[in-house]
């Protein structure tokens, strides 16, 4: 998937997958950990939580560790990773928690299945949804677009910029997210050039300029997302998603699946006994209380850690059947 403003500081991110070889904390037997919690109430030790680069990733990441660290006792880290690299950690115990996993099957395979350091811990509650949209002005003024993905290329021109001309540009966000886009550019023989924005903050951005300009774009998005609440972007309809189209990433020319989002955990950290991993097993939540959090983090320039706990604070009963689930 598919990002953001990340907190840098609180824990230094891992740069590439060389550098998972650090010493495991956390993620593996928990009572052997260096650097652990309070020594009163649980013995909870450490949580090493992996932070992928979207912000409503880092909402659900925030809440659970804040809950972690002021309920349960925890030393929380926060890793800011890719989504394989973070993969990569369960074997060393440098991560411990990929907090909402966007369908991953051969990371899967490699970890959980085959390597066996890594388990699925169910859904996080969060149906994620990808595909193109574009700005609401352009669906209202052309809504051939969007009933028919076989006009874009009648439009391809207005949506070509110096880097793309003559053909018309797709605007996708980070380059680690899920994306399946320059296979169906090329297997739908459309006329187009997908560019990378870079990050999520920069795609937000463009589609924001768009509306306000009445200009053409078209871009990869994602839901849940906290933006759409304030541009309400339209997604075109693609060849519909049928079980197995997308099974050669190479030759996919379908929409992609619709997305429940799960977490997946350490294995030794899931049976280390500890409460945080009881309450990572519990967690579950709504896409509007992510985009809740996730718009008071990118919209409102809150601090993640105070972001999560306004929203600890007006749901105390929902996180006491995490705790005590």
């Amino acid at each position: 998937m598919r990002v953001t403003k990340r907190r840098a500081g609180r824990v230094a991110a891992l740069a590439a997958a060389a550098s998972l070889a650090l010493a495991a904390c956390g993620g593996g037997d928990i009572s052997d950990s260096a650097g652990g919690g309070s020594s009163s109430g649980p013995d909870c030790d450490t949580l090493n939580m992996a932070i992928n680069p979207w912000v409503g990733y880092e909402a659900s990441a925030y809440v659970v560790g804040q809950v972690a660290e002021t309920q349960l006792n925890c030393t929380v880290n926060y890793k800011d990773l890719k989504e394989e690299v973070a993969w990569q950690g369960f074997a060393t115990g440098e991560v411990d928690v990929v907090i909402e996993n966007w369908g991953h099957p051969d990371l899967e395979k490699k970890y959980i299945d085959q390597q066996g350091v890594a388990v699925d811990v169910g859904s996080q509650g969060n149906e994620g949804i990808i595909g193109w949209y574009i700005p609401p002005w352009l669906a209202e003024a052309h809504p051939d677009i969007v009933d028919n993905w076989e006009n874009l290329n009648k439009y391809a021109s207005d949506f070509a910029t110096a880097e793309t001309q003559p053909k018309g540009q797709l605007l996708d966000g980070d380059p680690s997210y899920v994306t399946n886009d320059e296979a169906l550019v090329e297997n739908l023989n459309l006329d187009f050039q997908v560019v990378y924005a870079g990050s999520e903050a920069a795609l937000i951005q463009a589609f924001r300029k768009a509306e306000e300009n009445q200009e053409f774009l078209l871009g990869y998005f994602y839901e849940p997302q906290w933006f759409l609440s304030e541009v309400p972007l339209v997604k075109i309809n693609l060849p519909p998603y049928t079980d197995g189209c997308d099974a050669d990433a190479a030759k996919v020319a379908c929409d992609y699946p619709p997305y429940p989002l799960n977490k997946v955990a350490a294995t030794k950290f899931m049976d280390s006994g500890s409460p945080a991993a009881n309450l990572v097993q519990n967690f579950t939540w709504t896409n509007d209380d992510q985009n809740s959090v996730a718009k008071a983090i990118a919209d409102e320039g809150m601090a993640p850690e105070d972001a999560a706990q306004q929203w600890i604070d007006a749901n105390q009963d929902t996180v006491d059947t995490w705790i005590n689930g």
